[in-house]
């Protein structure tokens, strides 16, 4: 499960869902990541030379155990990354689209993928190796200074997590998971209302909470009976970001 790293606020993520596609979006940047979070010159440099990589819908990027050979910037398209047990039941880490960053662990640490990534539709991405990476670094150190800070928050971030599947009730951790989504996708349509640009179903946000489909299909009836959460034209729009926001909270 996600915890929402700040308040959903963004206004500038009008991207097609994740089924059917209007008109192709130029690449965004976003905060997801390690590297994504770098200083934007570090960021734009860091990528100039990496090599395209196209995906299509159904095709993994990698899966886990992969060699860990380098990272990937999604540039078109959204992927989910997953893990999934033994017995086969798959739990949905994130969805990542244009400008966020997959695969960047085993780029510091040269341990294979501790997760698979699954093309959700036709995507592009650009791939930077783990040499070039490193030998970029060694130029600038300023990289490994960022990295540090970024680790950081990322240990706070799943401190969060934690603490919210140990402590929370079935209805925040829905929540959080629909905070997380409007986090990285939302686009703001009143004071406390924000549409999803991503057509996510229930058993997506069920495998990325961690509980059943059949109690998020209950959560999401009741907050639509409450309207803190509406449906619109296949896309999830939180109609009262305060209130889930008081439902998310330890």
């Amino acid at each position: 499960m996600l915890m929402p790293r700040k308040p959903p606020s963004r206004t500038s993520l009008p991207r097609d869902g994740a089924e059917k596609i209007g008109h192709r979006q130029q690449p965004i940047r976003v905060t997801q990541g390690l590297l994504a979070n770098l200083p934007e010159r570090l960021f734009t440099s860091l990528f100039s030379r990496a090599r395209k990589v196209r995906l299509r819908s159904g095709q993994p990027l990698f899966l886990a155990g992969d060699v860990g050979d380098g990272c990937y910037r999604v540039d078109d398209g959204l992927l989910k990354v997953t893990m999934v047990s033994r017995s086969g039941s798959e739990r949905i880490l994130a969805f990542v689209g244009p400008g966020t960053i997959v695969g960047e662990l085993s780029v510091v640490d040269s341990l294979p993928r501790s997760a698979s990534a699954i093309a959700v539709r036709n995507a592009t991405l650009s791939f930077l190796g783990r040499a070039n990476f490193e030998e970029f670094a060694k130029k600038r150190p300023e990289v490994y200074r960022s990295l540090v800070m970024l680790l950081a928050e990322r240990l706070r971030e799943t401190d969060m997590t934690i603490a919210a599947g140990t402590f929370l009730p079935l209805h925040g951790r829905v929540a959080c998971t629909l905070l997380e989504l409007a986090h990285d996708f939302g686009k703001d349509v009143g004071p406390d209302r924000i549409v999803i640009h991503q057509r996510i179903g229930q058993s997506d946000l069920a495998a990325m909470t961690g509980i059943a489909r059949e109690s998020v299909s209950r959560i999401l009836n009741d907050w639509k009976r409450r309207k803190v959460v509406s449906r619109l034209s296949g896309y999830y729009c939180i109609e009262n970001k305060t209130q889930l926001q008081s439902e998310a909270e330890l």
